[in-house]
């Protein structure tokens, strides 16, 4: 073998062994003036970690270790100390004492004085806990005693943070925990319009994808039966027709088709309960006009199927009474859809106008 290959060999196995005993036994970071210099060392470098260092312990929960290591940079380094410092150890101190309404107050003034502070983000973290805590069902305290629900508190805070903050990842993290908050309630009237805010401000990319899907689902999970307004139903069919032009694969899986024969089944039934109602009122000509409907704008509907057994019923043109039979629950008319569908609960009251013939 070559002796020189050999010499290359060697030198190239010492420098790789003297650089990485060199990295792991210090971290190094170009100075301002071009020089590599221990992070250690570096007084910049050292305040800047020990700033990281507290962040991540605000984002991660760690109340007393922040506050530990909050005092420990205010006395390494004073030039942090100051109005600045103090506003938010007065809030941190209401957040160590679970005083959260205190501490929210606290943390907007901070945030109102100090919008570009280096503790902002760690104000708006701990806002975003207490938030999320109430939006659990952590209650609040009112005259030291009483504890009320504090949901609505949480989607304020939520809400907030997402105005301070734009299109920042935390704005992002606040709405989309609020959407999901109100779904888990039912809300979903509220949790489709916080779709819509997380739509606009990132109208594209997986956001943008997810929040197309969840305003359609949305939408349609506040449709709470035929004995109510329906009017919601078609915007929800445009938004899954929509999802199934813009991303066809995953619309397939998540059955899009499906959905948007669903959709067509329930308004189908809605306008065949009100030719019902008519139909029960003995006025024939409304009744067969809602019936027509049915079939022209449906066809192959259970809704139409329904419609023309009725109006194959007819004898000289007119419509037979009708048997005053009550057999019908809400998923009549909607096949076997609405048990495997995603969650919709349908809350059936009976009502006397025409729009809510099905109630009779």
């Amino acid at each position: 073998m070559n002796p020189n290959r050999n010499h290359r060999v060697l030198f190239r196995l010492v420098w790789i062994g003297l650089v990485c005993g060199w990295a792991s036994a210090a971290s190094w970071r170009l100075s301002d003036s071009g020089q590599w210099t221990d992070v250690a060392q570096d007084p910049k470098s050292k305040k800047m970690l020990a700033i990281s260092a507290f962040k991540d312990q605000i984002v991660a929960g760690q109340t007393d270790e922040a506050r530990k290591s909050l005092e420990g940079l205010q006395k390494e380094f004073p030039e942090l100390a100051g109005p600045e410092m103090t506003a938010f150890l007065a809030a941190e101190e209401q957040y160590a004492k679970r005083d959260w309404v205190k501490a929210v107050r606290q943390y907007d003034e901070f945030l109102d004085k100090y919008p570009t502070s280096w503790l902002s983000e760690s104000a708006l973290e701990r806002e975003y806990s207490v938030a999320v805590a109430y939006l659990n069902g952590e209650k609040r305290k009112v005259l030291l005693i009483l504890r009320l629900s504090a949901v609505e508190d949480g989607a304020k805070v939520m809400a907030k943070i997402a105005d301070r903050t734009g299109d920042a990842p935390i704005a992002k993290r606040s709405l989309i925990t609020l959407a999901r908050s109100y779904e888990k309630q039912k809300m979903y009237m509220e949790a489709y319009e916080t779709w819509v805010d997380v739509s606009s401000r990132w109208p594209s990319g997986e956001t943008g994808q997810q929040a197309l899907l969840e305003m359609g689902q949305d939408l349609h999970s506040s449709y709470k039966g035929p004995a109510y307004d329906h009017k919601g139903l078609a915007s929800a069919k445009s938004y899954y027709a929509n999802y199934a032009l813009r991303y066809p694969d995953d619309a397939k899986a998540r059955d899009m088709d499906g959905k948007q024969k669903l959709v067509d089944e329930q308004v189908a039934y809605k306008q065949f309960l009100i030719g019902r109602y008519y139909d029960r009122t003995d006025d024939d000509a409304a009744a067969e006009t809602y019936y027509n409907q049915v079939l022209e704008t449906w066809p192959g509907s259970n809704g139409a199927q329904r419609a023309q057994a009725r109006l194959d019923e007819r004898v000289n043109g007119q419509l037979p009474p009708e048997p005053r039979k009550l057999n019908r629950k809400v998923v009549d008319g909607v096949g076997s859809f609405l048990d495997h569908w995603f969650g919709v609960t349908w809350i059936f009251k009976p009502k006397t106008t025409p729009e809510s013939a099905g109630a009779k």
